[in-house]
């Protein structure tokens, strides 16, 4: 059982929307402030504020329940560019200082350059002496290098230039941090030198009951014996989630006569080269473009349906999703990573190659469509290794980190 104590002072990129009459967050957001808010006495959460209709995926604060009582929203502008951010950048930082002598525990997302308030509340808590964490889900700077290479010439032009400065800032504010929280290992591993405190932390939003059942999981063994291979994949189409890869490996399926059908869940900018690809293997028949799917449990029940979650992920990064296909007692099978092969290190619920190694994974998939005795078994080994994953025990977790780490700082 947790003890809820202590004023907790957050940061989160993920844009706010609307008014203080009426704020409008995004989905999983609001449930990360939901299990914040079971872990503190009161949680404060500052966002950078868009003007303009929320997005679908986006709810009304208040839903986040009961809860919303010990949780206060702070709206930082969207200063994305230099010469907004220097306009606003004084008033910004001192609202920032003012939160952060209000508060207990200090814990602040970073990722990014120009715009990046979670850096720069990290900068201010130094100055004024304060214990704080740094927190981050992937290497976001190695995620600007490799978006460089594809997009309009303008983007890739200023990613080319931005990448290098974003790596210094990253190392600049964890090496001053008290506690790194890096989510997954991957993460973990690259900014491990820099911190004082390490630890591997998770970020899921997906409940206990979430996990696949018995009955399902054994209507899901049954059809593993001798339906067509089941892939599937939900993310974002941009090239550090190699969907070319991807469509690369499905085109070794076919030409292989195997049987299959795939989906995948998620828009982005490479979705139309995706979907060319595709083409010219002639798969279109085979394979399900869904774009953007703003209902959770239509994604889990992919997940839960699917044979095999394949991945091309180019990048060091710490997906939840592939957290969330082990729930579902889908195997993970993809690039290898410090990240994916720590999910699956103790009962092997998955299979990892090189990057690049289309033809690895393609040879995979071929020996489980041959195989359904050894498909059957890694789906008992995935189902293993994510039982241990749910978003109440993660942010537990993360929170007791939080106080062990960074209380005995007194608030002013």
């Amino acid at each position: 059982m947790t003890v809820a104590e202590g004023r907790l002072l957050i940061y989160a990129p993920v844009p706010l929307y609307g008014d203080p009459n009426r704020w409008m967050i995004e989905a999983q957001a609001a449930n990360g402030l939901r299990l914040w808010a079971d872990n503190f006495d009161h949680v404060t959460i500052m966002m950078p504020h868009q003007t303009g209709p929320a997005p679908t995926g986006w709810i009304p604060a208040d839903q986040v329940g009961p809860n919303i009582a010990h949780i206060s929203i702070v709206a930082l502008p969207s200063a994305w560019v230099l010469p907004k951010f220097a306009k606003v950048y004084r008033q910004t930082r001192d609202t920032i200082r003012a939160e952060i002598n209000r508060a207990e525990y200090l814990s602040f997302a970073i990722g990014g350059l120009v715009g990046d308030w979670g850096a720069v509340a990290c900068l201010q808590a130094d100055a004024m002496g304060r214990k704080y964490g740094a927190w981050t889900d992937r290497v976001e700077s190695q995620v600007t290098r490799k978006d460089a290479e594809t997009g309009p010439w303008k983007s890739r032009i200023k990613k080319r230039f931005t990448h290098r400065p974003m790596a210094m800032l990253e190392r600049w504010v964890i090496k001053r941090s008290t506690l790194g929280l890096f989510h997954g290992k991957q993460t973990f591993d690259t900014y491990a030198p820099y911190s004082r405190n390490p630890q591997i932390v998770h970020n899921i939003h997906v409940g206990r009951d979430a996990h696949i059942t018995d009955a399902a999981f054994a209507a899901k063994l049954d059809s593993a014996a001798s339906d067509p291979l089941r892939i599937v994949y939900a993310g974002r189409a941009t090239a550090m989630k190699g969907p070319l890869h991807w469509a690369q490996i499905l085109g070794e399926l076919a030409a292989a006569d195997i049987g299959f059908e795939a989906h995948w869940l998620g828009d982005g900018p490479q979705l139309d080269d995706l979907r060319q690809q595709l083409q010219s293997h002639g798969l279109s028949d085979r394979v399900t473009l869904h774009g953007f799917v703003n209902d959770a449990e239509q994604v889990a029940g992919h997940l839960r349906r699917a044979h095999i979650f394949l991945f091309c992920h180019t990048t060091p990064e710490s997906p939840r999703c592939l957290i969330e296909s082990l729930i579902a007692g889908t195997p993970i099978v993809g690039y290898d990573g410090a990240y994916a092969a720590d999910l699956i290190s103790k009962h092997g619920g998955g299979y990892l190659a090189p990057i690049g190694d289309t033809a690895g994974l393609a040879q995979k998939l071929i020996t489980l469509a041959t195989d359904r005795d050894q498909l059957q078994q890694l789906m008992k080994s995935a189902r293993k290794d994510g039982a241990p994953f749910d978003d109440e025990s993660v942010f537990a977790h993360r929170s007791a980190l939080i106080k062990r780490y960074l209380g005995n700082d007194c608030a002013d």
